[in-house]
């Protein structure tokens, strides 16, 4: 998804904000790195979870999200395949106050045509039992949109039997966040023999920084999983890593 002149801004005001901590004492109080990294992936995400009256810009990756979501959805209408979206940032607001990328995906969903009870959160099953019905309604075509954080639909997870999309909205940590959310589709029990895997990224914006992490990380893990102890540096990105810098 293209950057915005405001994106822009935010992104160098944080770029200012980090060489500051870098070349004079900062009181972490004040600011730290942990504060800077957090405003952004919320800005690249969506700019209006840090400056509440931004506008809406049509071509941001979540609106991107939409319009796929919303074309699978209709692709596949006739035999009710599901789709899962991972977002671990701005869950739903329980008190409706502030701005959330999950409640303004739902919205924009059911103003395009897509049934309310097709839609569901993984914030709002709070029991073991209520996941539990919920995951069985996924698996049944009941429910064909399912969105959550990595924490809450990563690892247990079985909902695969129609799942035909996955969309990263967002990037976590670490490699193996993604492997846990990339295996809920990518497994045994499937019954579609070909899947989606959609990775949004915004241009210019904090995500790059997230996905380089992501590759950094995932060239010393596959290093150490394999156990190759012959050379000191690694010369060919694995496929993991490749994925990530792609």
């Amino acid at each position: 998804a293209p950057s915005t002149p405001e994106l822009k801004a935010v992104v160098a005001a944080l770029a200012k904000r980090a060489e500051k901590l870098k070349t004079s004492r900062v009181d972490p109080r004040e600011d730290n790195m942990l504060k800077i990294t957090s405003e952004g992936r919320k800005a690249a995400l969506d700019l209006r979870l840090v400056r509440g009256r931004a506008a809406d810009h049509p071509d941001s990756k979540v609106n991107h999200a939409i319009r796929e979501i919303i074309a699978v959805w209709q692709e596949s209408r006739a035999q009710r395949l599901t789709q899962l979206v991972f977002c671990d940032l701005s869950t739903p607001k329980i008190d409706g106050r502030g701005f959330s990328v999950y409640d303004d995906l739902k919205a924009k969903l059911v103003a395009a045509g897509v049934p309310d009870k097709d839609i569901a959160f993984i914030q709002h099953a709070e029991t073991d039992a209520a996941k539990v019905a919920l995951f069985k309604d996924v698996r049944a075509g009941k429910v064909r949109i399912l969105v959550g954080s990595t924490q809450k639909m990563g690892a247990g997870m079985n909902v695969q039997t129609k799942l035909v999309a996955l969309h990263h909205l967002d990037a976590p940590w670490r490699p193996a966040d993604i492997e846990q959310r990339e295996g809920r589709i990518l497994r045994q029990g499937n019954s579609n023999a070909a899947v989606r895997v959609l990775r949004y990224v915004t241009e210019g914006s904090f995500d790059a920084y997230m996905w380089q992490t992501l590759e950094t990380k995932a060239k010393f893990i596959s290093q150490i999983m394999t156990g190759d102890c012959s050379a000191r540096k690694i010369e060919d990105l694995d496929a993991p890593a490749l994925t990530y810098a792609e």
